[in-house]
C-alpha cells in the first residue's frame, strides 16, 4: 500500500512484475491522525503519504449555528420521504438541539430527526418525540439561538428559520456572497443556489451593500 500510495506501482500477490495504478485516494476519519501518530497509535509513514490535501471537517458540536438550517433541512427532506408534511420546529426543540453535543454528529441529528417526524401527528413536531442521547452529552454551557423575531408564530416555520440563519451569515460576511469568505462558501451553497433562496425567501441585499456601478 505505501508503494502504490508513494510512486503508484504495486505487484500482485505472487507475481514479479511491478503494474501501474493512477487511482486516487480519498481518506477519512473521525480520529485525531496527527495526534495518533504522535503517541504511536497510527502509523507516520502511512499518515505522510496521505496528508496530501488535509481537509478539516469540524464536527456538529463545534458549529452550532448550523443546526437550525441543518434541521430545517433534514425534515424537510424526511418528511417527504415518509409522505409527511411538516411546517413548524419550535423554538423550545431547536434550542434543546443546539445545546445538545451530538456525538454521532449529523448522522444523529438526522435519527433523531426521523423518530421524531414518526412520533410527531400534525404538521409540527412534537418535543417529547425528541429523544436525545445521555444527559452528559449535553452541554453544561446552556447555548440559546437567538433570532431577529422572538414571537411564536412565523418565526417558527421552516422557511423563517432558513431566511435567518441566511440573513445572520449575509451580516457576518458583510452581504458578500462569492468566494471562499462568502456566505455561499459558508453556507456550502453555490453562489447561483443560494441567489435562488434568497429570491424564494424574499432576502434583498440591504441598499448600503449594494455593489458600486
Amino acid at each position: 500500500m505505501l508503494r502504490a500510495l508513494q510512486s503508484g506501482e504495486f505487484e500482485r500477490v505472487g507475481g514479479s512484475r511491478p503494474l501501474r495504478t493512477n487511482a486516487r485516494v480519498i481518506a477519512a476519519s473521525n480520529r485525531d491522525l496527527e495526534r495518533a501518530v504522535r503517541e504511536g497509535r497510527f502509523r507516520s509513514d502511512l499518515y505522510h503519504r496521505l496528508a496530501i490535501f488535509p481537509i478539516h471537517l469540524p464536527p456538529l458540536r463545534e458549529r452550532p449555528e448550523d443546526i437550525p438550517l441543518l434541521a430545517a433541512y433534514l425534515v424537510t427532506r424526511k418528511a417527504r420521504q415518509l409522505g409527511r408534511s411538516i411546517e413548524r420546529i419550535p423554538h423550545g426543540i431547536l434550542d434543546r438541539l443546539v445545546a445538545y453535543e451530538w456525538p454521532g454528529n449529523v448522522r444523529e441529528l438526522d435519527n433523531v430527526l426521523e423518530r421524531a417526524i414518526i412520533l410527531s401527528p400534525g404538521t409540527s413536531l412534537r418535543a417529547e418525540a425528541i429523544q436525545l442521547g445521555s444527559a452528559a452529552a449535553t452541554k453544561s454551557r446552556e447555548r440559546h439561538l437567538r433570532t431577529e423575531s422572538s414571537g411564536d408564530g412565523e418565526s417558527d416555520t421552516l422557511a423563517a428559520r432558513e431566511r435567518e440563519h441566511i440573513l445572520r451569515i449575509c451580516n457576518a460576511t458583510g452581504w458578500k456572497i462569492k468566494g471562499p469568505d462568502g456566505a455561499a462558501g459558508k453556507l456550502g451553497l453555490k453562489p447561483g443556489t443560494l441567489y435562488s433562496r434568497m429570491q424564494k425567501l424574499g432576502i434583498r441585499r440591504p441598499a448600503r451593500h449594494e455593489p458600486n456601478g
